[in-house]
């Protein structure tokens, strides 16, 4: 299938959005480039448990393997490497590599993402926005990586760092409520005025924080 032709079946059926668990998960890269030292850090913030394989490594990834952050095999891929993965990253410089692990991996029902070929992924790598639990992703479903980015840029300063502090406010009081003998719909009003503009507002303001796109009053 051509890469038009594969772009246009994924509109065709959409992409599912979805966050996931990795923790303890086996999670596999082949290649060891700075193609794959861009997507290692997110697995290990989720907690996956990495292998590395590769002939060579950057300076970086053999650091986090020194440090038994990950472990690194110094050799060329084997099909055996995908045996009890989970999911697998594949960043190497040979399409024929690459179209090989993928083809592997979805045999093996294998989540796969070979970096910066969607033809031979099953899943994108977004453009993501961190602020404590609030995640915020961007996908141009391979479209634009560029307009990914600029978005990705956007809206880090649209949520600036305060929301880490309010979301986790209202993870706690969330908490709370569900500790009180209240009835499901007075709940679910009371979680709702907690996240109202108007709460959030408030709490911006007790803290000192103007909202982003708040209108400054005129002296």
């Amino acid at each position: 299938m051509s890469r038009v032709g594969s772009r246009l079946l994924a509109e065709k059926n959409g992409l599912y959005p979805v966050f996931l668990k990795l923790g303890g998960r086996r999670c596999l890269v082949v290649g060891a480039g700075k193609r794959a030292e861009e997507r290692i850090p997110t697995l290990l913030e989720c907690g996956a448990a990495v292998t590395v394989v590769a002939p060579a490594a950057t300076s970086r990834i053999q650091l986090w393997a020194r440090a038994q952050k990950l472990v690194w095999n110094r050799r060329r891929f084997e099909s055996q490497d995908l045996d009890d993965i989970w999911l697998c990253v594949v960043a190497t410089d040979s399409e024929g590599v690459n179209r090989s692990i993928f083809e592997e991996s979805h045999s093996r029902r294998i989540l796969c993402n070979v970096v910066r070929d969607g033809i031979y992924s099953n899943f994108y790598y977004p453009a993501v926005v961190r602020r404590g639990p609030l995640q915020i992703a961007v996908s141009t479903a391979g479209h634009s990586g560029a307009l990914a980015q600029r978005l990705r840029e956007e809206l880090e300063f649209q949520f600036g760092p305060e929301w880490e502090r309010w979301l986790r406010w209202l993870g706690e009081a969330r908490s709370s409520l569900y500790d009180d003998p209240l009835s499901p719909r007075q709940r679910r009003t009371l979680l709702r005025k907690l996240a109202s503009r108007k709460a959030q507002d408030a709490f911006f303001r007790r803290w000192g924080v103007l909202p982003k796109n708040a209108k400054r009053e005129k002296p």
